[in-house]
């Protein structure tokens, strides 16, 4: 009991663009024991902190959704968060759900929702409005999750992962191969383009693998532009990972793309995985968006 009572609460704002998926990203939390809060203004932010602080550890994470019903007091946030940084000591992360115009519109459609900013108008107009409206407070997150291409169970593996494990001090690390022609991830931190490597597509007998199979991945790994690439990339990586963590990050996602994100961006993204897995303090977790999407 007495660990428990010095245990730091924790604190999750989860917020994002509508139709993102903030009602599994709640549902996902309260199965993690998270007490969740939906549609919370956030002037009243400091005050449940402080009814956290004097709860004695009996509520000890929780979880607050703020979405554009409160919009008006999204510029309270900022100021909410860091009178409780500078009062408690309880810790804070935001979590901000995206996806794609594309994406939203569709879902708009299959749902036959209005979009709360266009009630009477296009999806797509209230989409932009909003998305420019967030953009401060997605700079603002700790954690930014893009929920185009994944389904609710994968959302859910995701957050799941990510939250069970409240006391973990170090980072996440998301390395996502990615092709260049099917877009840039829009949750990636940092973007590293390989496209001037030499191409396996070129090579019959490799065009129909991934650069998972080792053929393919010796391939991209025999040249020197690929060993001088690799070592300056490690290094710059090393550099900034643990200044994210500084800083008070919980996840950088390191995007490498070629042209179809099958071949060599795939190769890249299994080698850092490895690399950068063998720290302590980070958690990495390689995946590959569209080294499939040919075969569909």
């Amino acid at each position: 009991m007495d660990n428990e009572s010095v245990q730091v609460a924790k604190l999750v704002i989860i917020t994002g663009m509508s139709g993102a998926g903030k009602t599994i990203a709640v549902q996902s939390m309260e199965d993690l024991g998270f007490f969740c809060v939906d549609n919370l203004p956030p002037v009243l932010i400091p005050k449940f902190a402080e009814l956290i602080e004097q709860s004695n550890g009996k509520i000890g994470k929780v979880a607050l959704v703020i979405d554009l019903r409160g919009r008006e007091f999204f510029t309270a946030l900022s100021e909410s968060l860091s009178f409780i940084k500078e009062h408690y000591t309880i810790s804070c992360e935001i979590l901000f759900l995206d996806a794609t115009d594309a994406v939203l519109v569709q879902r708009y459609k299959e749902s036959r929702r209005r979009h709360p900013l266009a009630p009477e108008g296009m999806p797509l107009d209230g989409i932009g409005l909003e998305r420019r409206m967030l953009e401060d407070l997605k700079g603002m997150a700790t954690q930014v999750i893009d929920t185009s291409s994944l389904k609710p169970a994968q959302l859910k593996e995701r957050i799941v992962s990510r939250f069970t494990n409240t006391e973990r001090t170090g980072i996440n690390v998301n390395v996502i191969s990615f092709g260049f022609k099917y877009g840039i991830p829009i949750d990636a931190d940092l973007i590293y383009d390989v496209r001037f490597l030499p191409n396996p597509h070129y090579i019959e007998h490799l065009r129909p693998n991934t650069g998972q199979n080792p053929d393919v991945y010796e391939y991209v790994m025999k040249w020197p532009e690929t060993q001088t690439f690799l070592t300056k990339l490690l290094d710059m990586l090393n550099f900034l990972i643990p200044l994210y963590r500084k800083e008070g990050k919980s996840q950088v996602v390191v995007g490498i793309g070629c042209t179809g994100g099958k071949h060599r961006s795939v190769a890249i993204a299994e080698y850092l995985g490895r690399m950068l897995g063998s720290s302590d303090t980070e958690t990495v977790r390689v995946s590959h968006r569209d080294s499939d999407r040919d075969r569909h």
